[in-house]
C-alpha cells in the first residue's frame, strides 16, 4: 500500500482520531479504528496499525458482525505481513478465509486474493496461483470488471515469476516434506526400522546444515501460572478462531503468550540450550491436537526461524494407556521421540530437522505453543547450498 498523498492521508487520519476521541458508539468506534489502522498501514506505521486493527477486530467479534470480522481480519493479516511477521499474518488470512467460506461467501474472493498475494510474496507460486484462480472465478461470476482486472494482474505477476523462478527455501522445504511423507510416516512406528536405511542418508545431508540440535528442555523453570494462563487462552482461541492445518488446529497467540514472553527470557534459554545466540521470539502459534490426530514428518518453512521452541501447555491421557503421543524427530542417528509433559519443552531447528507428532490415542489431547526465534547473526538466517531433495 502506497499513499498517493501522505500529507492528505495523515490529515484525514488526524480527523478520524479526533472523532474517535469523542467516544462514539461501539459500531462507529469499530469503523473508525479500522480506518485509522488501515491509514497507519499505508503510512508504514506497522505497530500503530496493528494496535488499531486489533481494537477494531475485537469490537467486530464482540458484536458478531461477520462481514467486519472477515474484512478486518484481512487488514490485520496485512499489518503483520507488512511488518514481516509472516506466520501470524497467515494465521489471520486463513481464519478470514475459513469464516468467509462458512458464513460470508460474498467476501471469499477478497480473502482468497489477500492470501494468494501473500503466498506469491513468500515464493509459493503454486499455492498463490490456486487461490488467485479461485478468486478470479468468483469475481467473474460477480461481474465486477475492476475486481476481475485486479486478480488477473496478480495472476499475470505469478506467471512472470514462475518463468524466472529458482527454487526458493520455502519451496525447497515443501519438496522435502513431500519426499519424507512418501518414505516414512509418524502414524505407523512399526515402519520406522524398515524405513531408516533409506531415510537416514537423506537426513544426514540435512543435519550438516542444522543450526540447532533437538534438545528436550524438561528442567526449565517456566512459571506454572503463566503456563496455565496460556493453556486457558489457547483453549479459548482454538475453539473460537482456530483453523485446521495439517490435521490439527492452529490459532494466533494472544495476551497470555505475550505476558509469558515478557516475563521469561526465552532467548537466553534457547541460547544456553543450543549455543545459538537468538533474538526474543518473533512469532508464535497455539496448536491443539485431539484424539486420533497426528502431524506427519515435515520441515518448517525457513521464515519461522532458525530455532523453534515447543512448550506443552496442557495434556490429557487415559489412565493406564501404554503408549502416549510424542513429538518425534528424524536425526542422522534415527528416530527420536520426545514425550512432553505440561511445562516442558523441546528446542530444534524446524527448517532442517524432520519432525512430527505421533497419533493421539483414545481420550488423549495435547495443547502446545510453538515459538520461532531468529539468529542475531543475520548470516545464520540465510540457507545456502541446500542439499537437493532425493530423487
Amino acid at each position: 500500500m502506497v499513499p498517493i498523498d501522505r500529507a492528505e492521508l495523515t490529515a484525514a487520519m488526524d480527523g478520524l482520531r479526533e472523532e474517535l476521541s469523542t467516544g462514539p458508539d461501539p459500531d462507529r468506534t469499530r469503523v473508525l479504528t479500522r480506518w485509522i489502522g488501515t491509514a497507519q498501514l499505508g503510512l508504514g506505521n506497522h505497530d500503530e496499525a496493528r494496535t488499531f486493527l486489533r481494537w477494531s477486530l475485537e469490537l467486530a467479534i464482540t458484536s458478531g458482525n461477520v462481514r467486519a470480522i472477515v474484512a478486518t481480519g484481512l487488514n490485520f493479516g496485512d499489518a503483520h505481513r507488512y511488518a514481516g511477521d509472516i506466520e501470524t499474518a497467515e494465521t489471520f488470512y486463513r481464519s478470514a478465509m475459513d469464516t468467509a467460506r462458512g458464513q460470508c461467501p460474498e467476501l471469499l474472493d477478497f480473502a482468497l486474493q489477500h492470501f494468494g498475494k501473500h503466498l506469491m510474496e513468500r515464493g509459493d507460486l503454486t499455492g498463490a496461483r490456486t487461490h488467485l484462480q479461485e478468486a478470479l472465478r468468483l469475481r467473474i461470476t460477480k461481474g465486477n470488471t475492476e475486481l476481475v482486472e485486479s486478480t488477473q494482474a496478480a495472476l499475470d505477476r505469478v506467471d512472470a515469476l514462475v518463468g524466472n523462478a529458482v527454487v526458493a527455501p520455502d519451496e525447497w522445504s515443501r519438496e522435502w516434506t513431500t519426499w519424507l511423507q512418501a518414505h516414512t510416516t509418524v502414524s505407523d512406528p512399526t515402519r520406522w526400522h524398515d524405513d531408516l536405511t533409506a531415510v537416514r542418508g537423506a537426513v544426514q545431508s540435512l543435519a550438516v546444515h542444522q543450526r540447532v540440535q533437538p534438545r528436550h528442555l524438561w528442567d526449565q523453570p517456566f512459571p506454572t501460572e503463566l503456563v496455565a494462563a496460556m493453556a486457558a487462552e489457547a483453549e479459548q482461541v482454538l475453539a473460537a478462531d482456530g483453523y485446521r492445518h495439517n490435521g490439527k488446529r492452529n490459532a494466533a497467540v494472544g495476551d497470555a503468550a505475550n505476558r509469558f514472553a515478557a516475563r521469561v527470557d526465552l532467548a537466553a534459554i534457547v541460547a544456553r540450550s543450543t549455543g545459538l545466540d537468538v533474538e526474543q521470539p518473533h512469532t508464535g502459534v497455539y496448536i491443539g491436537y485431539t484424539e486420533g490426530q497426528f502431524l506427519d514428518f515435515h520441515l518448517e518453512e525457513a521464515g519461522f526461524g532458525e530455532a523453534n521452541l515447543i512448550i506443552c501447555l496442557a495434556r490429557t491421557r487415559r489412565a493406564g494407556t501404554a503408549k502416549a503421543s510424542t513429538t518425534v524427530f528424524i536425526s542422522a542417528a534415527g528416530y527420536l521421540e520426545c514425550d512432553l509433559d505440561t511445562g516442558c519443552g523441546v528446542v530444534f531447528d524446524g527448517a532442517l530437522t524432520p519432525h512430527g507428532r505421533t497419533r493421539l490415542g483414545v481420550g488423549e489431547s495435547v495443547t502446545l505453543i510453538s515459538l520461532g526465534f531468529r539468529a542475531r547473526d543475520r548470516e545464520r538466517r540465510v540457507l545456502t547450498n541446500l542439499p537437493p531433495v532425493p530423487a
